[in-house]
């Protein structure tokens, strides 16, 4: 069975960290500190001095630590080689910090690490990903980095621009593909081994990550992937954390414990320090050996959507796509509008064998809607949306008339904005679709905010936020104001929504009539 030898990097609350070491090394694992020399020699003497009877626990050399500097990965690897040394038994070594707190039994964590020989950690290609999503990029590697950037920022700035203005670029070791990932990773022995060896031989290596920046995320991706074979590799963490678009870590309170559970991962970062009764709840959890879960992992999904509902504004400034040429004034474009997807697309068969028009399906929202080849600008949804006025004008070309039916989500409020403002005839119609509390579960499901093992309870908390979602994404498209604009509703007769088609459609209302009678139009 896995022995875990956790690396704890701490520099705070010492009563959390005691209780911490004690809940890991009571199910028979060890643990390894390094609380930082910047902190207070008293709290480490408290932690060292309550500790100092436990033989799975040891201290690392403490060095000072500084975010984004070389000294954190100093930290890790004193951390890595005291545990190595103290713990010949420990088969893993498992990077934490003090905001982290385990989210499974250690049951469930032993067994979990015994289905695979494998590591787990993030190491995605350096200059190829989108994992870097603010501030310099290449730069951290081809330029050395002296000072810290959060406590002397002129400096930092000062050090680099000189260096740039003097072409000081450096060359990255030649053998060495830069990684990039989270630091809180979960390591096998002999990779931990090989790490150290490796710290030993390649000198080299080491002067170079030293003066890079931020090399907590680079250092072990890198030296992994070098070392280990690729199908030894997960690339992952077993650390659940989340990120806001400010790139700031997700705090985590009290009332996110069914939450944290569901997830597929092991242990959760960061916990308030007031989260008192999280932590209880937590600590419980991780000593009951008879703890069942059931792995939704809908929680990066669910913070998605719930943060990104208050992430809507306006624009000011034209998009590039807009400066294209116009569809064409003798065109029309009719889009169905619908958040049942199944509802529109039942519309949308009975309006082909009505009028005979091409019509077609989620265009802007199905990766594999039925598309002629229009030369690669179909091929995916990024594509088809960035040129979607040269999209449009090929489809009109392609089925060589100036009538065409498409269907979009009703969260696609810029494209409805972008099309009605083209000099063509745009006519929208609106299907206004009643949502049961099973069809709002099912779509939780389908747009992955909630997933099998969901529970019920945090479903049921959950479908106010969807409901209103849908509702704000209606009101938006009535505000909008937008001409030609007509709507049919599952609450009206045949004959009521009989109306808005022959408008929209610019057809008899008899033959408008016949759409409006299709068989369980409405149906889920």
């Amino acid at each position: 069975m896995a022995k875990i030898a956790y690396i704890l990097l701490c520099h705070k609350d010492p009563e959390a960290i005691i209780r911490q070491a004690e809940m890991l090394t009571a199910a028979g694992d060890y643990i390894t500190i390094h609380f930082d020399a910047r902190a207070a020699t008293e709290d480490f003497n408290t932690i060292r001095n309550a500790l100092a009877g436990n033989a799975n626990v040891v201290f690392a050399r403490r060095i000072k630590c500084g975010w984004g500097e070389w000294s954190l990965v100093q930290a890790s690897i004193n951390a890595a080689g005291a545990a190595v040394d103290a713990f010949p038994r420990a088969t893993h070594f498992y990077m934490l910090s003090g905001d982290c707190a385990a989210i499974k039994s250690a049951r469930f964590v032993h067994d979990f690490l015994d289905v695979e020989d494998v590591d787990y950690i993030e190491s995605f290609d350096f200059f190829e990903s989108d994992w870097i999503k603010t501030g310099i990029k290449e730069e951290r590697l081809t330029y050395r980095h002296f000072f810290n950037e959060r406590k002397r920022k002129w400096l930092f700035y000062t050090s680099f621009n000189i260096q740039r203005r003097l072409g000081l670029k450096r060359a990255i070791p030649a053998d060495i593909e830069v990684q990039i990932g989270s630091q809180w990773w979960c390591l096998r022995r002999r990779t931990i081994e090989a790490i150290l060896d490796f710290t030993r031989e390649r000198r080299d290596v080491m002067r170079f990550f030293r003066t890079t920046w931020i090399p907590d995320e680079t250092f072990f991706q890198t030296l992994v992937r070098h070392l280990v074979p690729e199908s030894e590799i997960r690339t992952r963490t077993l650390t659940f954390l989340l990120f806001t678009d400010y790139g700031m870590p997700v705090t985590f309170y009290n009332d996110h414990y069914d939450l944290l559970i569901s997830q597929d991962f092991l242990f959760a970062r960061k916990i308030s320090p007031e989260a008192t009764s999280l932590k209880q709840r937590l600590g419980a959890l991780y000593s009951d050996d008879t703890a069942e879960f059931k792995i939704s992992n809908e929680g990066r999904n669910l913070f998605m959507f719930l943060t990104g509902r208050g992430r809507i504004g306006k624009r000011f400034a034209s998009r590039f796509w807009e400066t294209e040429s116009s569809l064409g004034r003798h065109r029309e474009l009719m889009i169905v509008i619908c958040k049942k997807w199944h509802v529109a697309k039942r519309a949308l068969e009975s309006i082909r064998q009505a009028t005979n028009m091409p019509a077609i399906e989620y265009l802007f929202n199905e990766e594999h809607t039925a598309l002629p080849d229009l030369g690669g600008i179909q091929g995916t949804l990024a594509k088809r949306t960035r040129h979607r006025r040269a999209l449009m004008r090929m489809l009109f070309d392609y089925y060589e008339t100036d009538q065409l039916i498409i269907c979009m989500d009703p969260g696609n409020i810029e494209l409805l904005h972008d099309f009605c403002g083209d000099r063509s005839i745009t006519r929208l119609l609106e299907i206004k679709c009643e949502f049961s509390d099973a069809f709002l579960m099912g779509h939780a499901m389908r747009v992955g905010l909630a997933g099998e093992q969901t529970p019920l309870e945090t479903l049921e908390r959950l479908l106010p936020a969807i409901r209103g979602d849908i509702t704000f994404e209606s009101d938006r498209i009535r505000d909008a104001g937008f001409e030609n604009h007509y709507r049919i509703r599952q609450t009206d007769t045949p004959e009521q929504n009989a109306g808005p088609i022959a408008k929209f459609l610019d057809i008899p209302y008899d033959k408008a009539q016949e759409i409006a009678e299709t068989d369980h139009l409405f149906a889920d």
